[in-house]
């Protein structure tokens, strides 16, 4: 027999309040309404899109050129949070607090600064003292190695074509060019610290530097946030891919250049030259434009090796300490720092450096190769584009039609 379901008692109601007169009872509290639904607003148009990028961009190169001359440290303060933000995540990830990683790495990098410049700066002094003292021996020293080349030339030649006239002009402009270059070292390096604000630089970065290190990871959030939504994808990608082409570039090129710096320096100072030191590390910081800082330094250390020596043995010796820093730099240092993760032309980075340098001057150089890795990877991203666009893969025209 199927027996009927049990009745349930009927659910017992609260008891009823009695509520004073003329008072309404309170509403129990109940979950929150939801908001309304957005409703979808027109979509930008191609014109206002083109308007915020020009727009943005305007912005940012007129206030470049209206604070560029306090511009500096703060540019400085970013790039050493830039290089800094890996090993202080690495450090924040085994458990040290990210603003403790910021401090330490900040203070290691700010002291290992002012030691070389207490360490190396003395010995540049000195050695540019040892360049005025030496300046009228380096002059005679050149004219006498230009006149014994001429005369060489003029035994073979012929005194039609090497004429006296023209010897004595050209030892006297070999002089010349001597006391303008020695002049010209001896300004740059004892008014080197004038060029820059000593309290800016040693106080001002520091602590900048420090608190950008220590939120780099919640502004790069902020700023990916404020990516247009329709071209976030795109956007990130193109900064990942900028990242990685500055990133392997300067941390591979300062790396060459403290090791060709180090080099170069000791090379010459082992073969005796009087300012080798100087000459050595202008040439390994210079390297930092290809090619124009192995080149310099090796005209530099010639030209004082035939000033000093006078004789061709040692100069020989000089010529031998560069073609080997060249070797070294070319199939030993680059392959394994830089190897094929770099995207940068030497060409494009030369004019980058010097247009830079032009247009604002030493921060116009700190800027340079950031903007032309970015650059760079929006002009590779465009040349895909195109190359899969119509434009490009339109067939030829066909018959006499």
């Amino acid at each position: 027999m199927n027996r009927p379901p049990p009745q349930l008692p009927p659910p017992s109601l609260p008891p009823a309040v009695k509520m004073p007169a003329g008072e309404l009872p309170k509403p129990r509290p109940g979950p929150a309404p939801l908001p309304p639904p957005v409703q979808p607003g027109r979509l930008a148009t191609r014109g206002e899109r083109w308007a915020m990028v020009i727009g943005t961009l305007a912005a940012l190169l007129l206030a470049t050129w209206m604070f560029s001359a306090i511009l500096t440290p703060f540019v400085l303060a970013g790039c050493i949070a830039y290089f800094l933000d890996p090993p202080t995540t690495r450090l924040a990830r085994i458990g040290v607090p990210r603003p403790v990683a910021a401090f330490l790495l900040v203070l290691g990098l700010t002291a290992l600064a002012l030691l070389a410049l207490l360490l190396l700066y003395p010995l540049l002094v000195a050695q540019i003292g040892v360049l005025v003292l030496r300046m009228p021996a380096y002059v005679a020293g050149i004219g006498q190695a230009v006149r014994q080349a001429l005369e060489a030339a003029q035994n073979a030649l012929g005194p039609e074509v090497v004429d006296a006239q023209l010897r004595d002009l050209v030892i006297g402009q070999a002089g010349q060019i001597v006391t303008f270059l020695g002049s010209a070292v001896a300004r740059l390096i004892g008014g080197g610290v004038a060029l820059f604000n000593v309290f800016a630089l040693l106080v001002v970065t520091p602590v900048v530097g420090f608190y950008l290190l220590r939120d780099w990871q919640r502004m790069m959030s902020r700023i990916e946030s404020w990516l247009p939504r329709k071209s976030a994808q795109t956007l990130r990608q193109l900064a990942r891919d900028t990242d990685r082409v500055l990133s392997a570039w300067l941390r591979g090129q300062l790396l060459c250049c403290g090791i060709l710096a180090a080099y170069y320096a000791a090379a010459l100072s082992a073969l005796g030259l009087e300012l080798g030191l100087t000459v050595g590390l202008m040439a390994g910081l210079l390297s930092f434009i290809p090619y124009v800082g192995s080149l310099t330094g090796f005209v530099m250390a010639v030209v004082l090796a035939v000033a000093q020596f006078g004789t061709w043995n040692e100069v020989l010796l000089v010529v031998g300490v560069f073609l080997v820093g060249h070797i070294v730099e070319g199939y030993i240092i680059y392959p394994r720092l830089l190897g094929d993760r770099v995207e940068l032309h030497a060409v494009w980075v030369i004019f980058a450096l010097f247009a830079g340098g032009v247009a604002f001057g030493f921060l116009g150089v700190l800027l340079a190769v950031p903007m032309a890795a970015a650059i760079g990877v929006i002009a590779r991203y465009w040349l895909r584009r195109y190359l899969e666009s119509p434009l490009y893969l339109d067939p030829p025209r066909t018959g006499s039609g």
